[in-house]
């Protein structure tokens, strides 16, 4: 699994953070500046504010009109669905990763079909954290 996970990291650039609070003390707002902070660029989705983070907000991954290489989940499992259905209609994603709590194992089935990396129920912060201690 970490070789998995380094792959990953290693070729992601831009994660668009599905979910993604305005709010400083909810875990996606953490972990997504947490990445930021470790040169990844972040996208925003969520059905409110203009912008988070710095970053100019969409309300799906079907208003992302530049390259995405993750697409991190910070909604309940059953919204996977929906969220593969718009990730079938770019050719930029590689990887598909549920955050800690969210598990779908049909979804990830899908997304394995689809030829995505599949992650779930793990947080992204936590595992990039792990792999970066583990290269000191």
């Amino acid at each position: 699994m970490k070789e998995f996970l380094k792959e990953i990291f290693d070729n992601t650039k831009t994660i668009a953070v599905i979910g993604l609070s305005p709010n400083k003390d909810k875990p996606s707002h953490k972990a997504a500046a947490f990445m930021r902070s470790h040169g990844f660029r972040i996208i925003p989705v969520y059905p409110k504010e203009d912008f988070i983070l710095g970053q100019k907000v969409y309300r799906s991954l079907d208003e992302i009109h530049e390259r995405v290489d993750m697409v991190n989940v910070f909604r309940k499992a059953e919204f996977a669905f929906e969220i593969l259905k718009q990730i079938e209609k770019r050719d930029d994603i590689k990887t598909l990763w549920l955050q800690l709590g969210i598990i779908n194992d049909k979804a990830m089935e899908i997304a394995q079909s689809l030829g995505l990396h599949a992650v779930q129920d793990k947080c992204v912060m936590i595992e990039y954290k792990k792999l970066e201690s583990s290269r000191c």
